[in-house]
């Protein structure tokens, strides 16, 4: 074999490599590109998806902080009434009829004085007051019930993203 021919065998080997190494470079090139895109429209739908959880998050607190408010403000006036009727400053009626009772005028000290509008017993009133504080606390449990079905429940997520 001469110089000459050697150097062509050798040349086409090389060209051979290089085209073999540039196609295969070429389809790693594809994959990854393909591999990245899926990667990129993955990351996108997790963002929305972190978008849309923050808001429903955001909604949620702020519906807890509305009703624990509002059970804070109804349970400190049962407080405040509870302390008003202990100092005597206010009084608990009830609302009831007395009838008239049937006072014959033959007996003698059978009639009664006016007694007053009734009232609630003192012995009563503690559980008057649990009763008030347990509906104060049950009201705002169901308002923010039906708060977080009406935020919810009741709406589906838009999403501004494309799909994956």
């Amino acid at each position: 074999m001469t110089m000459d021919s050697v150097r062509s065998v050798l040349t086409l080997l090389l060209l051979a490599v290089l085209s073999w190494a540039a196609w295969d470079y070429k389809d790693q090139l594809v994959t990854v590109r393909a591999e990245r895109d899926s990667a990129q429209n993955e990351a996108a739908g997790l963002r929305e998806a972190a978008r849309i959880t923050g808001e429903y998050l955001a909604t949620a607190a702020a519906n807890d902080a509305k009703h624990t408010e509002e059970l804070s403000n109804a349970l400190k006036t049962n407080q405040d009434l509870r302390t008003s009727v202990g100092t005597g400053d206010q009084r608990l009626f009830i609302q009831a009829s007395c009838p008239a009772a049937n006072v014959r005028a033959d007996s003698a000290g059978a009639g009664v004085a006016d007694a007053g509008a009734p009232e609630l017993a003192a012995n009563a009133r503690p559980d008057y007051f649990t009763l008030r504080d347990q509906l104060a606390l049950s009201k705002q449990m169901i308002l923010g019930l039906q708060d977080h079905i009406r935020s919810f429940c009741t709406t589906q997520p838009t999403t501004t993203g494309t799909a994956p």
